[in-house]
């Protein structure tokens, strides 16, 4: 499922979630609704490139993974997760669920 939220700055956000309707990863802001209706419509290609996902650790010592489009530029965050393990749980997640967009 994709979510779009509007933040308090007046930008606009999409929202991938689990079934359950946790927040998988959430987007940067975009000031322009066409420009981010073009990322969601690229994301089903962007996930089939590996390199898209970023993992990293924190100075606290918490998982995440960012999703970045082929120029580098970053697309969305995901939440914090307690181990490594989760957090490829939650990339896996988050890829199965770009993938069926369009098909819920």
């Amino acid at each position: 499922m994709l979510e779009i939220r509007k933040d308090g700055k007046g930008s606009s956000r999409f929202v991938v979630k689990s079934l359950d309707g946790h927040p998988l990863l959430e987007s940067v802001g975009y000031a322009d609704p066409a420009e981010m209706d073009l990322v969601i419509k690229q994301l089903k290609a962007l996930v089939q490139n590996p390199a898209c996902v970023e993992r990293r650790t924190d100075h606290l010592g918490r998982f995440h993974f960012t999703l970045r489009a082929p120029d580098g530029s970053l697309v969305g965050n995901s939440q914090f997760y307690r181990s490594e393990a989760g957090m490829e749980n939650g990339i896996k997640n988050t890829l199965r669920r770009i993938a069926g967009l369009g098909s819920e």
